[in-house]
């Protein structure tokens, strides 16, 4: 697969009409993750279409497999009053997992541009301090920055930035790399080829020299580990890390 590496592609660009909202860029990330939305709201609509209480369809067994599954996971990692986070958590994997795994079609991964993730993080960021301050209050909140000593609130408002911004380059490095290292063992292998082949004299080795023979089967076989495995944790990673900091930030009012 040849994996383009240089980045999301600037698709339009125009200027709005109030001048305080500056230039407006349609990016590849974008129309890629508008794709990610359609097809995860297609595909849970195809699974809860009409459901039955007996004689239930294979279809509908893997629908309440997944909801059973994203339920003992919430429930499991943050107690059984965060119940009401399941969609939210469900919905972060979803949108991760596709991301991630969307680079196997030919496309832009969304997660390979750390705008997304930064996105995502701060939102679970928000969430925490919601959390944070509903435990505590306001003023339980502020006050935490001074513990245990208030010398130490700079670096106490260091560690609490440091959250979202360690879970948006962790999920982003590990897609991006795994995007990069495709390319250019794709890329080696296809001048390998042309090297190699073209050693042999004559109209063969001109025409063989054109044919990637060396670029077919191994990067196929690292895409099972860069793509799939590591597409599929990466996604797993973020939620954990989201559910732990969550559950985590109620319990320490």
């Amino acid at each position: 697969m040849n994996v383009d590496i240089s980045g999301p592609k600037i698709l339009y660009e125009t200027e709005w009409s109030l001048p305080v909202l500056g230039s407006f860029k349609l990016t590849e990330t974008m129309v890629v993750s508008w794709i990610v939305m359609l097809v995860i709201t297609l595909f849970c609509i195809w699974l809860t279409h009409d459901l039955k209480v007996e004689k239930i369809s294979k279809r509908q067994a893997l629908a309440e497999m997944i909801v059973e599954a994203a339920d003992k996971f919430v429930i499991g990692n943050m107690g059984q009053k965060f119940a009401y986070m399941i969609p939210f958590v469900a919905t972060l994997f979803a949108m991760s997992l596709v991301s991630n795994l969307i680079s196997l079609f030919g496309v832009w991964s969304p997660t390979a541009d750390l705008n997304t993730e930064i996105t995502w993080a701060v939102v679970v960021f928000i969430m925490i301090t919601i959390q944070k301050i509903k435990a505590g209050g306001v003023g339980g909140y502020l006050k935490s920055f001074t513990q245990p000593i208030p010398v130490l609130t700079p670096f106490n408002i260091l560690s609490e930035l440091s959250t979202p911004i360690s879970m948006a380059f962790r999920h982003f490095g590990n897609i991006l790399s795994g995007v990069v290292i495709n390319g250019l063992i794709y890329g080696s292998l296809v001048l390998a080829s042309n090297k190699l082949l073209g050693l042999i004299p004559g109209a063969v080795g001109s025409i063989l020299s054109h044919v990637p023979v060396l670029a077919v089967g191994l990067p196929a076989i690292l895409s099972f580990y860069f793509d799939w495995f590591t597409g599929v944790m990466q996604a797993y990673i973020f939620c954990v890390l989201t559910t732990m900091y969550i559950a985590n930030a109620a319990d320490e009012g």
